[in-house]
């Protein structure tokens, strides 16, 4: 790097303010730092937001945490086959196969990239037992149509909203159609707490299981065992996990969430800004949000076809990365990986889709902490490297 060169724009950069910093230290100074109030605070906060109860809610320490604990407390048999989509982090995907359970691949609409409800009909066998849309990029998938199709197989919801925190499908938060809604508060995420995830759930009792089964499966949280009205006794009632967000992460969250919505407006404008800026461009351009619905843009996807724009995406990511701007890939498709091909038999033509936009696409940065000027740098960057 030369002094001249312009600072490297991060990828996907929280947030991050003084009213975080001061929580954070007043956490600190409480002497508190494990699960206590400010968890118990943010998931009041998260339900209060959400328009649900707070016995429905329970925070983890990251989305894949909260998959995995969904599954168990929906009871599901082992090895029952679960259907989600190809195009997700392999997180979707692990989490299925950490509950002992069996992925079953559905490809896309290549239009809105979100898993197609008829690729899931035609995915049902007898052995099917759950579905996991994921709504990607913060676009919510069509849970009228999931939701028909559960109801007539008898199925399980499992909707994995780590891209969607503030999504809505017609006038309703994606998370609460399902059985369970699963959130992701990752640093690069719409809301973050560092690491961390939330549990939304319709059935309270479940919930009630998913707050066990994520504290070692103990009947007391250490809050309770540990409070100021004496110690409590606790019993393990069930092999758990180490599941539980900490006060530290939630003091992050707290302030994150009173902001939510003015760092959504801001996202939406960079948004907008990047679509008037590449009308023009050889790009395909992510979908506009469909009527009725409120899209979450944690994501801005382009798909480079190297017939169209003289390069192809990698080439495109290197050249972005010469320019000192991040970028990301969202995603490879499942069947890319090594692990899935070999343990599956899995291959990407399978899910053509899926295999044709994840070897296309590369996500631009989009943080409500880009600068006017920052953004006009990966506009400028993207015109040089795509419309020269």
């Amino acid at each position: 790097m030369n002094a001249s060169d312009p600072p490297f724009l991060v990828f996907g950069a929280p947030a991050i303010g003084e009213e975080e910093i001061a929580e954070v230290e007043a956490c600190l100074r409480s002497g508190w730092l494990g699960t206590g109030p400010r968890v118990a605070r943010f998931e009041r906060d998260f339900a209060a937001w959400r328009g649900v109860d707070p016995a429905r809610v329970a925070a983890v320490n990251s989305c894949t945490a909260a998959l995995h604990v969904s599954m168990i407390a929906a009871e599901l048999e082992p090895g029952s086959e679960v259907i989600t989509t190809p195009l997700t982090f392999c997180a979707t995907v692990n989490a299925i196969v950490h509950a002992g359970l069996t992925p079953v691949l559905a490809d896309v609409d290549p239009v809105t990239q979100n898993i197609d409800p008829a690729a899931i009909e035609a995915a049902i066998t007898p052995r099917t037992r759950a579905i996991l849309p994921v709504h990607f990029a913060g676009r919510p998938c069509a849970m009228d149509r999931i939701m028909a199709i559960a109801q007539r197989h008898g199925l399980v919801v499992i909707e994995d909203c780590a891209h969607a925190v503030e999504t809505e499908f017609r006038g309703r938060p994606v998370g609460t159609f399902g059985d369970f809604g699963c959130y992701s508060f990752y640093v690069t995420k719409n809301v973050t707490t560092g690491e961390g995830g939330m549990v939304l759930g319709r059935d309270e009792e479940r919930i009630a299981r998913v707050r066990m089964l994520a504290l070692h499966g103990l009947s007391r949280d250490a809050w309770h065992r540990f409070g100021d009205a004496g110690y409590k006794h606790y019993q393990v009632v069930e092999c758990g996990f180490k599941y539980n967000m900490m006060d530290l992460q939630a003091a992050i969250g707290l302030q994150q969430l009173a902001r939510v919505e003015a760092h959504w407006q801001r996202r939406r404008a960079l948004w907008q800004r990047y679509n008037e800026a590449f009308a023009d461009l050889p790009l395909t351009l992510p979908a506009p949000p469909e009527a009725d619905t409120r899209h979450g843009h944690h994501l801005y996807t382009v798909r480079i076809d190297a017939a169209r724009c003289g390069l192809d995406r990698d080439a495109f990511l290197d050249r972005m990365n010469a320019a000192r701007i991040g970028t990301g890939v969202h995603y490879l498709s499942i069947p890319e990986h090594a692990y899935y091909r070999e343990r599956f038999g899995w291959r990407p033509e399978a899910w053509p889709q899926a295999m044709r936009i994840g070897r296309q696409t590369a996500s631009l940065p989009l943080s409500p902490v880009l600068s006017d000027a920052d953004a006009g740098r990966v506009i400028a960057a993207v015109r040089a490297i795509v419309g020269g």
